[in-house]
């Protein structure tokens, strides 16, 4: 028998995470983190998939304040998914 590739592993994990980033409650939201969910969650590994998973627990006023830099992301949200959000949101914004 094989084992699992990481891919494999965590591909479930994407899915879930895919659709939290499309079923958040607010069109904003959903755009946003799907959006990003879309462009992005296929290239990051487990711990920055969990780190993402972490940032969706949080609240969309919350998320949408900190990645449109209106207030500062606090420490313990602060990582490299966050900057990739942040940047996406840039991005984004300028298209």
């Amino acid at each position: 028998m094989t084992e699992p590739t990481d891919s494999d592993a965590v591909a479930p994990l994407r899915r879930r995470l895919r659709f939290r980033s499309w079923h958040r409650g607010t069109r904003e939201a959903d755009l946003l983190l799907g959006g990003f969910a879309d462009a992005t969650l296929d290239r990051l590994d487990a711990a920055q998939l969990a780190r993402y998973g972490e940032l969706l627990e949080n609240n969309d006023p919350d998320l949408w304040d900190w990645v449109t830099e209106r207030v500062p992301v606090p420490a313990d949200c602060d990582s490299d998914v966050m900057r990739l959000l942040i940047d996406y949101a840039r991005t984004r914004g300028r298209g």
